[in-house]
């Protein structure tokens, strides 16, 4: 019910609001802030803290660089809703087992551009500094998984042992290697050779041979085809398993669907598309967790068998 009284204090309340509302679209002009949280994830696999860290993202061409026809690339990742190229996820993954801190691969540093290389930064908002790190296990030795070794000249993991696969050590750390490799792959040799020649000289590198525990709760399992000792890394606690497949898959819009599919970065394809079936069907039929460097971060999830494909199952989000 209006009065007498009532309506002058509605008319002064208006008053008072009035400016606020006529100032309200300025809100609208705060620049946009274009970055996104802290790039880490975290979970529990029995008693291990597993966190992937993201290195950033990276455009990747899909429909030049898969073998197989540009169209049907295309026709694959709209059912995806993406275009090529691909924005791709380039992730670690850092496991805690209370006793060891061991890191799986390491971004690409400074080797691949400015959209790369936040590793280090997301290692520290994750809680954890470079100097803790014990182990760096290494899938490969191609630029996106070893560059991050190095910051500025200096090895970026101090007190770290450095492990990879013998067979990948011998062929991307060989000088005759890279005389004789395309220009177009000296740069995958030179990679590898500047960011682990520092460890090498203090003793810190210890290439591995076939499959064996590197430290107590995770065991090499090798997976060659993407490079000559491509491994990937099973990680077992209290009856809980993860198994990290490095570069089994990079773009999961079509390999999922045709894991025939390989990429222009396989050193072997058959050998890569045998290694992926293989290991695709072992973590399926065990219905273990995977993480996977180039699957969209944080790279956390299960596969499942539909016929001759796959399909990916996200971890559930957890606080």
């Amino acid at each position: 019910m209006t009065t007498k009284y009532t309506r002058p204090l509605a008319m002064a309340l208006f008053a008072l609001c009035a400016p606020a509302v006529a100032l309200s679209p300025a809100l609208a002009k705060a620049p946009l802030v274009r970055t996104q949280a802290p790039g880490y994830y975290r979970l529990m696999l029995g008693d291990f803290e597993i966190t992937a860290i993201s290195d950033g993202t990276v455009d990747l061409d899909a429909t030049s660089l898969l073998h197989e026809p540009a169209d049907a690339t295309e026709r694959a990742l709209a059912r995806s809703f993406l275009t090529s190229p691909v924005e791709t996820s380039v992730t670690a993954f850092l496991v805690n087992t209370g006793s060891r801190l061991v890191l799986i691969d390491t971004g690409a540093g400074a080797l691949f551009g400015p959209t790369l290389g936040k590793l280090l930064g997301n290692l520290r908002a994750a809680g954890y500094q470079p100097e803790q790190i014990d182990d760096v296990l290494l899938s490969h030795l191609h630029p996106d998984h070893v560059g991050g070794l190095m910051v500025n000249g200096e090895r970026a993991f101090a007190n770290a042992t450095i492990h990879a696969a013998r067979r990948d050590s011998e062929y991307w750390l060989s000088q005759a290697n890279l005389d004789k490799a395309p220009a177009a792959a000296k740069g995958f040799f030179q990679g590898a050779m500047a960011s682990l020649a520092p460890y090498v000289a203090s003793g810190q590198y210890k290439p591995f041979d076939a499959d064996r525990e590197i430290v107590p709760g995770v065991r090499a399992r090798a997976s060659a085809g993407h490079s000559a000792g491509h491994t990937s890394y099973v990680i077992e606690s209290k009856g809980a398993k993860l198994v990290v497949i490095g570069d089994l898959i990079h773009v999961a819009a079509v390999q999922l669907d045709h894991p025939s599919v390989t990429i222009a970065y396989d050193s072997d394809a058959a050998g890569a598309a045998a290694a992926r079936q293989a290991v695709f069907a072992s973590v399926a039929s065990e219905g273990v967790l995977v993480a996977a460097s180039h699957v969209q971060f944080p790279g956390l999830g299960h596969l499942r068998s539909a016929g001759t494909s796959w399909q990916w199952v996200p971890a559930n989000y957890a606080q």
